[in-house]
């Protein structure tokens, strides 16, 4: 869905995260993630080296400052796709963020989509469920939300919101979503 909305949104940008996580089949360093060891990970969380971080699903994941900055320095606006601790941290520090929850039709259909990916065992599953239900508690505290049950339905909305936050059709204000 955020790789649409950054095809059809000029200015906008996806904010890389790093993890201490293994990268899955695919996965390349400085595309989907940024991989850390546990040790360069303390480095930067001691350095105050991330706007925001947290442990989901028994790994750590961060919004490295220096590249966020960088592009907001550039003028973009940027997406982070973060979880709801995340969201916190950020909205402490920048109160004017857009924080827009993307939540799954149901936790039935969640299920299946993580059983489908079939990159996780039976525990990671259930984790992820569990930690779903305590994020989907907290949804109401976003500025928005929307359901992810049609791909392009989504996009659509996400784009939406993007651009009504956005002053003309170029773009002139910098922020984060």
């Amino acid at each position: 869905m955020v790789s649409r909305v950054l095809a059809s949104v000029e200015g906008l940008q996806l904010s890389i995260s790093a993890t201490t996580r293994p990268p899955r089949a695919g996965e390349r360093d400085g595309r989907e993630y940024y991989f850390f060891s546990e040790k360069h990970f303390d480095e930067l969380v001691a350095q105050d080296g991330f706007l925001e971080w947290a442990e989901v699903h028994g790994n750590r994941y961060g919004t490295p400052r220096a590249q966020a900055e960088q592009l907001l320095a550039r003028g973009a606006d940027l997406i982070l796709e973060i979880d709801v601790q995340g969201r916190e941290q950020i909205v402490a520090r920048w109160p004017e963020a857009v924080s827009i929850f993307v939540a799954p039709p149901s936790l039935d259909e969640l299920e299946r989509r993580l059983r489908h990916r079939g990159c996780e065992d039976e525990p990671a599953i259930q984790r992820r469920l569990g930690n779903a239900r305590s994020e989907m508690e907290k949804a109401e505290l976003y500025d928005h939300r929307v359901i992810n049950d049609n791909l392009q339905r989504a996009a659509d909305e996400l784009e939406k919101i993007i651009r009504s936050y956005r002053p003309d059709a170029q773009g002139l204000r910098s922020g984060a979503f």
